[in-house]
């Protein structure tokens, strides 16, 4: 018989991170931390909290940014300026792993909380700073919010249409730098665990978006002209765009060689002579003649229902996708066929959540706990560090905790 297998424990069970944050880039990747098992202490302004928290009331009254960045932490209200409420903060960190921080620049060397000094105090101890610019350099001191740094990195450059830059709809350069800093975590507890030291991690949201520039990036510098800007469309293959369908959906294709386009003039288009037709027999020809390729493709989508175009797309061995919207992708089919959604608690009641994408098969399940109120776990955790009841109390009365 084969011997049944205990299922592995997460694999930050017994971390502790100390989290001194706000909006997107630190609480994201320290929710990732806490999703794999890691204790996360956030610490927060005694009026309001992390900003996040009054972007919108989406999630059943909580802002959305908030609920999504920062399930499963402890929340603890403090006045950093205070030196009792920044004792306080002292003592959580010497019994943490890690610390994150994204103050603006110069707030946690002023208050002694950034990576260098905490690290020679702690040489055990992995101290996280996250910035707009980096700690020095002609930008160091600017403001770094997730539109300016998409801006500044180029990513506005290539995103959009022929006559239009525009954003990613997303925080790209807040998720890019919360990704690195998450590695960054890793792997300095992987370096801790053979030399025994921890020491600073330090990320950009501008080095961590450069970085995701990748291609477009590469091909500028390297004598190539930065690529247009094509919507949907890509600047080098053709057909590749969304084209209408006759039920009002889209439907976005792309043909990456030739054979997939003789497929799909044959089998989808029902127009086989242009299978080797030189107009459009190559790629470098379609290119050329990108309007009338898309005309063509155009024309024959649209005389299908969403359905249909893509089960032809399919059956054709052609790379398909749906245009979907988010409440679309909030019931996408595969998304619910692995099972992907969770619910968590939160001060207004359980809300949906996706798994993160990190999976582990043979181990607990990721660690989905809910989403704090504002200082809900103050008192515990003040009694945690030493501090008696009466102590606790003046903290309160002089509005030092909350």
């Amino acid at each position: 018989m084969i011997p049944r297998m205990e299922p592995l424990p997460l694999p930050l069970e017994g971390i502790t991170v100390v989290a001194v944050e706000q909006a997107v880039a630190a609480p994201f990747a320290t929710r990732q931390l806490a999703d794999l098992g890691a204790r996360v202490v956030k610490v927060e302004r005694i009026d309001g909290g992390d900003f996040a928290r009054g972007y919108d009331t989406a999630a059943g009254g909580l802002a959305s940014h908030f609920v999504w960045c920062n399930r499963g932490k402890e929340s603890i209200a403090l006045d950093l300026k205070d030196p009792r409420g920044l004792d306080v903060v002292r003592r959580l960190v010497a019994d943490a792993d890690v610390f994150v921080q994204n103050l603006a620049q110069g707030a946690a060397a002023r208050l002694g909380l950034d990576a260098a000094t905490l690290c020679a105090a702690d040489p055990r101890l992995i101290a996280v700073d996250i910035s707009g610019y980096g700690a020095f350099g002609p930008y160091a001191g600017k403001r770094a919010y997730d539109m300016l740094v998409q801006c500044e990195a180029g990513l506005v450059s290539v995103t959009g249409t022929a006559g239009q830059p525009v954003k990613a709809g997303i925080p790209a350069a807040d998720i890019a730098a919360a990704m690195y800093a998450f590695s960054g975590v890793l792997a300095a507890l992987v370096r801790r665990g053979k030399t025994g030291r921890g020491g600073p991690v330090e990320v950009s949201m501008l080095e961590a978006l450069a970085e995701w520039m990748g291609h477009p990036l590469h091909h500028a510098m390297h004598g190539g002209t930065p690529p247009a800007r094509t919507g949907l469309a890509h600047a080098v293959i053709a057909p590749y765009d969304a084209y209408p369908t006759a039920d009002g959906g889209r439907v976005l294709l792309s043909v990456q060689n030739d054979r997939e386009w003789r497929r799909l003039a044959e089998q989808v288009l029902l127009r086989p002579e242009l299978a080797h037709d030189p107009a459009y027999a190559t790629n470098a020809a379609r290119v050329e003649h990108r309007e009338h390729t898309d005309e063509l493709v155009g024309k024959a989508l649209a005389a299908l229902v969403t359905d249909e175009a893509v089960a032809r797309l399919e059956a054709a061995g052609i790379a398909c996708a749906r245009l979907r919207d988010v409440r679309e992708v909030a019931e996408h089919p595969q998304l619910a066929a692995r099972d992907r959604w969770r619910e968590v608690g939160s001060p207004v009641g359980p809300l949906r959540a996706l798994l993160p994408p990190i999976t582990l098969p043979g181990g607990d399940s990721a660690r989905m706990g809910p989403v704090p109120a504002l200082g809900e776990h103050t008192g515990a955790l003040l009694r945690a560090v030493g501090m008696t009841d009466d102590e606790i109390a003046a903290l309160r009365r002089d509005g030092v905790a909350a």
